[in-house]
């Protein structure tokens, strides 16, 4: 069985598909796989959750089937990046449609979500973050989505989400056009909802400015060195290993990923350029930031791309590169393997 305890996100999960699906309950593996009609034609669309026809990308790869279910009906985001049927992101029971009295997720959208920045400066953007998008497919493997103009922030985003055809790598542009007829500054904000707390690793560069590696956000100030039980620094890397004391942290870190192993036993990696010689627009001057409610059911993967200065017209675009791996969750007092995780992170292309 599948132990809801020490896979709390895994048990509450379900992936949604278009396919005659028969869960298994591999005891052996401890992990829940899906087996999937290989007769079954590949639709474009798919329904998800509370979502009807939501633009559908995958793959068949070595390691399993790759699922990418976009969402632009509410923000346009991803709901389901999965392989060999396990979902790497939070779903919401809001999203599923069956919302609990009270919960914070009856209206807020989870899973792949996006945004722009910065956090502390930005005016109120449902048309952005809860709104309806338009989709395109450009090709079998591309999907874009454009987002309604925005009248609070003046702007207009495209997201183009390419699947690679041999393996897991889906690429995740995210295109600012400002429409006002003035100089307007923002900056990329990815707001990643993954599935499980899990353990966080990111390896941190020098100089930094963080005394602790990292800056902890505590009900509106920011403590710069703080002491937490489950953050910590070792060989140069900082894992977060579960909820913090409390759940906003930032980094500044210019290597350019993060990884989440997750109790599932998938590995999601990110990819992201970084820019010393450029400012950051978060009030601490972040490259990375993660939230974790205290929950444990989801850790926020947070990229922060660097201030960008966009004439009337003109836009800019950032890029992400993710991944899904193979990767066993760490028996209890066991330590991941830094190197080794660094190095399969470090083969991936791009």
């Amino acid at each position: 069985m599948i132990d809801s305890v020490l896979y709390p996100a895994l048990a509450m999960r379900r992936s949604h598909g278009f396919l005659a699906l028969v869960v298994t309950l591999a005891c052996v593996t401890g992990r829940v796989t899906l087996a999937v009609d290989p007769s079954s034609a590949h639709p474009e669309t798919v329904d998800f959750g509370r979502f009807q026809q939501c633009p559908l990308i995958e793959n068949r790869t070595e390691a399993g089937l790759v699922r990418v279910v976009l969402c632009p009906q509410y923000g346009g985001r991803i709901l389901e990046y999965s392989l060999g049927g396990i979902n790497a992101l939070f779903v919401s029971d809001g999203d599923l449609g069956t919302p609990a009295e009270g919960s914070r997720w009856r209206k807020d959208p989870s899973a792949g979500r996006f945004d722009i920045g910065p956090e502390m400066m930005m005016p109120r953007r449902d048309a952005l973050f809860r709104g309806e998008w338009t989709s395109e497919r450009i090709g079998p493997l591309h999907v874009r989505m454009t987002s309604p103009d925005c009248p609070a922030t003046r702007v207009r985003l495209v997201r183009d989400f390419k699947l690679s055809g041999a393996d897991s790598h889906l690429s995740v542009k995210q295109t600012v056009i400002n429409l006002a007829d003035q100089d307007q500054r923002y900056c990329h904000w990815s707001r990643t909802l993954a599935n499980g707390a899990g353990i966080v690793v990111m390896p941190l560069t020098y100089p930094q400015r963080f005394p602790s590696g990292y800056v902890r956000y505590d009900s509106g100030s920011i403590t710069m060195k703080p002491e937490d039980p489950n953050v910590r620094v070792r060989e140069g890397y900082l894992e977060l290993l579960g909820p913090p004391l409390s759940p906003k942290l930032g980094m500044d870190t210019m290597a350019g990923w993060l990884a989440h192993q997750q109790p599932s036993g998938l590995l999601f990696v990110k990819k992201f350029a970084t820019y010393p010689d450029r400012p950051y627009a978060e009030i601490a001057g972040l490259t990375v930031s993660t939230w974790t409610p205290p929950t444990g059911e989801t850790v926020e993967l947070e990229p922060i791309g660097p201030s960008e200065t966009i004439a009337p017209g003109s836009s800019f675009s950032f890029v992400e590169h993710w991944w899904l791996l193979d990767s066993r969750y760490p028996d209890p007092g066991e330590m991941i393997d830094l190197s080794a995780l660094s190095g399969r992170v470090e083969s991936l292309g791009e």
